[in-house]
């Protein structure tokens, strides 16, 4: 199974000379890189391809995930207490910061559709990506294979929410074993100072976007 560790997400387009800008321009600003920050996590960048729910490839050039430090630290205390928990699963990063370029062009993707409601719009400030403290994530074991979860991260609909899952499970949408998957993630994710979303089961940040916006700086370079 292919695993792409990345260090930074770009918009179709960005030449890797802009890569290599962007990606010394993050670390010079002191963001962290995630595999670095949290050993042994996997991170598989799923806007890296087409088979995400905006239908295009987003990022088309990647190496190393990062996070504002602050993220990175509470993702690394996380990670212990999953290693605590269960030594037999590891993390595995879909998304994390998210430079605004690559905001803008997810916005432009899917405005004008149903979809849009679940993207932050740029012209409002952006979303907590955007600040380096927010991180897609689920379960995988040591190899990498990923747990079930009862939907693929990115999944848009109620399956996702995390306020309807004995719902979910009365009516056979979701299993035991998925409920019980998502809710060790939950659980070590929340100890570590985490915030859940309701609609996005796998989405985690560090701060509400307000409170984002008075403390972190855009990543809009």
């Amino acid at each position: 199974m292919r695993r792409i560790i990345i260090a930074l997400f770009l918009s179709a387009g960005l030449s890797a000379t802009a890569l290599t800008q962007l990606e010394s321009t993050l670390q010079r600003k002191g963001y962290k890189d995630v595999t670095e920050a949290v050993p042994g996590t996997y991170v598989e960048l799923m806007y890296a391809r087409a088979d995400n729910f905006t239908g295009r490839v987003l990022y088309d050039s990647l190496s190393h995930a990062y996070l504002h430090p602050d993220a990175a630290r509470a993702l690394a205390q996380a990670a212990k207490e999953l290693q605590r928990q269960r030594p037999d699963l590891r993390f595995l990063i879909k998304d994390a910061a998210r430079p605004v370029s690559v905001q803008r062009h997810m916005f432009r993707t899917v405005r004008g559709t149903p979809k849009a409601r679940y993207v932050a719009n740029p012209a409002n400030g952006g979303g907590t990506h955007n600040f380096g403290i927010a991180v897609d994530i689920t379960l995988c074991d040591t190899l990498g294979r990923e747990l079930p979860m009862g939907t693929p991260v990115d999944h848009l609909g109620p399956e996702a929410n995390i306020d309807r899952e004995q719902e979910l499970l009365r009516r056979g949408i979701i299993t035991k074993e998925e409920l019980a998957n998502r809710r060790l993630l939950r659980r070590v994710m929340l100890s570590a100072g985490f915030k859940t979303i309701r609609k996005e089961w796998w989405h985690f940040e560090l701060l509400r976007r307000a409170e984002a916006r008075r403390r972190y700086k855009l990543i809009d370079f």
